[in-house]
């Protein structure tokens, strides 16, 4: 299992190198640090200046130091301007004789934001925060719901029920958050329809979450991932109770509850499990429609936002949060099905 660990841990930082480094490269084309000089100067500046302002930022020196410094491996660049000291490490009206000589990811400073004009890491805390929370509803209401259907479906496979709640679960993951977020925003919020129970917007939310302004976004991102998981569950459900092992305690007398909760339920959620896991990093940078549908700024909205406005340190930061996410969870999700599956275990 060390051997495991170790192995897997080598893999995600070989990956998440490579992942941030592409990254990294794609957010510094030469348009795009084009795009920051005429942001920080003026639209109208011509090539000259823009050359002049990514030589004394230090733009101008090879992609790979950037990226060193950038993940605080390499010292990062100083300069001067009109005689006062500049650099990455220099803390704006702080004495550069003070700074330090590396100042990257690796040390906790994530640059600063040219649009929100804060530090990266204290704007990705809170719009993480804000995420976190719409995430933590959603698996709340999503799982559990996701996984009964799936299980009934499964154990009468070919019945009416099963018919009813796949045909739900099909309708569900068929229906993109665009869509079914208006059909809420629509149905329970309009005067026109009646039903003016929940608010269309989840703005307030940020400030403190109710059920009538949360509970539409939550359900809105929770529908689509119900109908994935519980289309998983059933078919895994489905595959466990047609085994010899089930027939077998069948003939034995083992009454179906039984064997339905004592045989089948473990090895039906193998699979599930995994798709679970997996709906975190789709939850972090999914949400995006969803976030912007109902006004809530989280993490989607603001990578959206970073992405709109060329904020290239903002941008970098939330792809490192991404990136970390996904492998975390993967991780977390390679763990749990060797402790699921005893034949992969023992192997």
């Amino acid at each position: 299992m060390l051997k495991f660990l170790l192995r897997r841990l080598l893999t995600m930082l070989l990956t998440a190198l490579c992942l941030t480094f592409i990254v990294f490269y794609l957010t510094n084309l030469p348009p795009n640090l084009e795009k920051v000089a005429k942001s920080e100067l003026g639209a109208r500046i011509s090539d000259a200046e823009v050359e002049s302002w990514l030589q004394k930022y230090g733009y101008d020196r090879p992609l790979l130091v950037r990226y060193g410094e950038w993940l605080g491996v390499a010292p990062g660049w100083t300069g001067e301007d009109q005689g006062v000291s500049i650099g990455r490490c220099f803390d704006r009206g702080a004495d550069p004789a003070a700074a330090s000589r590396y100042c990257g990811i690796l040390q906790g400073r994530w640059g600063f934001s040219t649009v929100f004009k804060d530090h990266v890491g204290t704007i990705i805390g809170t719009r993480l925060t804000l995420t976190g929370i719409l995430m933590f509803w959603v698996m709340v209401m999503m799982v559990p719901i996701a996984l009964l259907i799936g299980i009934l479906a499964g154990m009468r496979e070919g019945s009416k029920l099963d018919r009813s709640l796949s045909t739900f679960s099909i309708i569900t993951s068929a229906t993109p958050e665009y869509v079914s977020g208006v059909v809420l925003i629509v149905v329970f919020t309009s005067s026109m329809v009646g039903l003016k129970w929940f608010k269309g917007t989840a703005t307030s939310a940020m400030d403190g979450a109710t059920f009538d302004n949360f509970f539409l976004p939550v359900l809105t991102v929770a529908l689509y991932g119900i109908g994935y998981i519980a289309r998983m569950t059933r078919a895994s459900m489905t595959e466990v109770m047609t085994a010899q092992y089930i027939r077998t305690a069948r003939l034995k007398g083992v009454s179906f509850r039984n064997v339905v909760v004592k045989h089948a339920l473990r090895n039906a959620l193998i699979a599930p499990f995994t798709v679970i896991m997996l709906q975190f990093p789709w939850l972090l940078n999914g949400v995006v429609i969803t976030e912007t549908l109902f006004n809530y700024k989280g993490f989607g909205w603001t990578l959206v936002s970073a992405a709109g406005n060329n904020d290239i340190q903002l941008l970098l930061g939330c792809s490192v949060v991404a990136v970390f996410v996904v492998l975390v969870t993967q991780l977390i999700s390679d763990i749990g099905y060797v402790f699921l599956n005893p034949r992969i275990r023992i192997s």
